[in-house]
């Protein structure tokens, strides 16, 4: 004899206002993004997730970062960033070269060329984000989306792999 399967839960709907926020929130997620390509696309010839790669080499010592630290600090997969370090070493932006400490690890490392273009590339970037987000914003505001960012990250990011969920 079997046991009949246990009820399936009610589904826990969103309120109103919940309704109201997630909407805003999803219009966000999908628009900012798009609108930060754009304009790096059209004034750098980058997506987002190239510039920020190329932004991270740029403040890093040496401008060299382990493959796994800029997955970590671009907030990306491994095979993403592998894909974009590919697509910016055609350009002569990026370099590979293997950790002499551990065989398997390999560093992206920023050329001459691409920290000039990081450098020519980040005021434009900066004057966007600055545009779309935070000229709309009070102080109190900017510091309430930090705080909303990170109790989203502690769902969304539970292990802290990525460096936008440390501290």
């Amino acid at each position: 004899m079997s046991a009949d399967p246990a009820p399936e839960a009610a589904p826990r709907w969103l309120d109103p206002d919940e309704r109201r926020a997630w909407l805003k929130l999803a219009a966000v997620v999908t628009l900012l993004p798009a609108a930060l390509d754009s304009q790096l696309q059209r004034d750098g010839d980058l997506t987002h997730t190239g510039y920020m790669v190329l932004a991270m080499l740029s403040e890093s010592p040496g401008r060299r970062l382990r493959m796994s630290e800029v997955a970590s600090r671009t907030n990306s997969s491994a095979p993403r960033v592998s894909h974009v370090v590919r697509k910016l070493e055609d350009r002569g932006w990026v370099r590979r070269e293997a950790d002499p400490a551990d065989g398997r690890g390999q560093f992206a490392v920023l050329t001459d060329a691409g920290w000039q273009h990081i450098v020519a590339t980040a005021p434009g970037h900066v004057e966007a984000v600055r545009r779309l987000v935070f000229d709309v914003l009070e102080r109190e505001d900017v510091a309430a989306l930090e705080e909303l960012g990170a109790k989203l990250l502690t769902r969304l990011d539970p292990h802290s792999r990525f460096a936008a969920s440390e501290g």
